[in-house]
Order: structure tokens, then sequence, then C-alpha cells
């Protein structure tokens, strides 16, 4: 995979990246949101608002100054990540627009007895959609129609909007050009994950506007080299496994070497997301339920 870094955010300021459509990056920057969480500004005069963004005092007054002298009449959610979600009550409450979303969060599986979500505090659990969108579901405003594309893997309900008629997707977490998406257990799903990407596949799109970081320019070889990228991480996976390695740390440690080490811990989260797919398709065993702590061998 070829990751693109550059990006200028702009913070506090409403960038305009294509007709009727404008971009606001939150000051939250970090190892996992990179320069900041983006919103998106879609239409004119009557506009939806994709993703508000993080309970951040500068992040609203950004956004209450680009919206200024119009009006909001739809909030669409791509999930509820708290990085993304949590503006949506003041900027309702403020403007009296319906949110719109798939769903309220919830966890891709149950969890396991005893198992501790570590993206808990990281979910906006207060989230509930005025409309729940399924997947080709339309919302339209004047000028604007966005459709639904119902994304999971990155959490049970993400979901990406195109613009209709221009080859825009608002592809939120699922596909970034900075990084790949985090796919954790119990928030996310491996399996789910790929068979999204197989249905962006099966599209015909011009560009993305991600979640975080610059557009992805273009999406179809895009989304091939995510889907063999993580092919790979499968292959690299069982091949420790076959190789001796039991453990999840002693995977991560080989295959992640020069990666960021603050990065580990989501990285052995992704490391249990495959082992999940693989062990759900009989081809590796463990004791138990696969975990962070369990041990695991070739089928």
């Amino acid at each position: 995979m070829e990751f693109s870094l550059d990006f200028t955010p702009a913070h506090g300021e409403a960038v305009p990246v294509a007709p009727l459509v404008e971009r606001i990056t939150a000051p939250n920057a970090s190892p996992f949101t990179f320069h900041g969480t983006n919103t998106y500004i879609v239409g004119g005069k009557s506009v939806c608002v994709i993703d508000p963004g993080p309970d951040n005092p500068a992040h609203w007054q950004a956004l209450m100054k680009a919206l200024r002298g119009r009006k909001v009449t739809h909030i669409a959610v791509s999930h509820t990540h708290t990085d993304h979600s949590p503006l949506a009550k003041k900027l309702k409450e403020m403007t009296g627009a319906r949110t719109v979303a798939e769903g309220p969060h919830r966890p891709a599986r149950p969890l396991f007895h005893g198992e501790v979500n570590p993206f808990a505090e990281s979910s906006d659990t207060d989230f509930r959609p005025d409309i729940r969108v399924m997947h080709g579901d339309r919302i339209s405003g004047d000028g604007w129609v966005l459709e639904t594309l119902l994304t999971p893997g990155h959490c049970a309900n993400h979901a990406a909007f195109a613009l209709d008629g221009t080859g825009i997707v608002f592809s939120a977490d699922h596909v970034m050009a900075w990084s790949t998406s985090i796919v954790a257990p119990p928030d996310g799903s491996m399996a789910d994950y790929m068979a999204s990407l197989d249905m962006l596949l099966g599209r015909d799109d011009r560009i993305y506007f991600p979640g975080h970081g610059g557009p992805v320019e273009d999406p179809p070889a895009f989304l091939r080299g995510l889907r063999t990228h993580r092919r790979m991480r499968e292959r690299a996976i069982l091949e420790r496994i076959r190789g001796g390695d039991r453990k999840i740390t002693e995977m991560v440690a080989a295959i992640y070497r020069a990666t960021d080490p603050r990065l580990h811990g989501a990285a052995a989260l992704s490391v249990l997301a495959h082992i999940e797919d693989l062990s759900a398709r009989g081809e590796i065993l463990s004791a138990g339920p696969p975990s962070l702590d369990g041990e695991y061998e070739a089928a």
C-alpha cells in the first residue's frame, strides 16, 4: 500500500473541496485521527452536515461560522465513535435538523464472558438517530441527494454516503488515504470489513472524502490495494502460527516491528480481528473463543 500523508488540515476553516462540498477539520490530532476529524458540509443554502465531529469548542465555533446564513436540514453520522458523532446532539438542538445514521452504537458481536471492550470509552452510546437508514436509502435537500452505503467493519453501524451524480463518496473511517482503518473486536469485524470493501469495488466512484486526511483519488486501485494488504496480513499471521507463534503479542512483535510502538495495542486488536475470521473459517484453532491473551495453532 502507498499511503498519502500530504494533507493540510486548515483547522478552523471551511475549505471547498468540490462543488457544494466544504471540509472543516477538527483540532483533535492523534496517532489514530491523523490531523483531526473531517466534518463535511454538503449543499448551498440548505445543507447536510456529515460527521459534525467531537465535542470540541474550537471545532464548534468553526462549524457555526461556516453554517451562518444557511439552513441545516440533515445531520448524517457515519458511525458512533466519539471523534465523529458527539456534536450531532448540539447541532440538532441549535438547528432543528434531523439526524441520520444506520443506528445506535453496538458491537459487531456479543461480548464473551469477562471480555472488556477496549474501545468502550471511544463509543458514543448516547446517540440515537432520528432517521435510521438501510443500504441504498437516500436523503435529499436543495440540490443534493445522498445515498447510504452500509460499510460495517470498522464498527457495526458504519456507513458511507455517496453524493448522487458526482462520483463522490464520503468514506469516513472505512477507507482513508493516510492509513488503514482500525478493525478492533468486538466493535469491529474483519469479515464485515472485507465484505464492505468488495461492495465498494462493485461501484464506479471517482473520489472518496474520508473521515481523516485527504482524498482517495483513485478509489478502485486503492480498494484493491487495501484488500491485498489485508490478505497479506492474514497470510503473515498464518505463517507466524505455523512457524510456532502461539500468542498475539509474539505475532505483533514480528509483523509490526516497523510500526510506531504507540500503535501496537491497535495492531494487536487488528491481529485478533484476523484471528476471529480465520477461526470462523476453520483455519486456526484455539482452546476457547479468540481473545487477546489466547493461544492459537494451525488447523
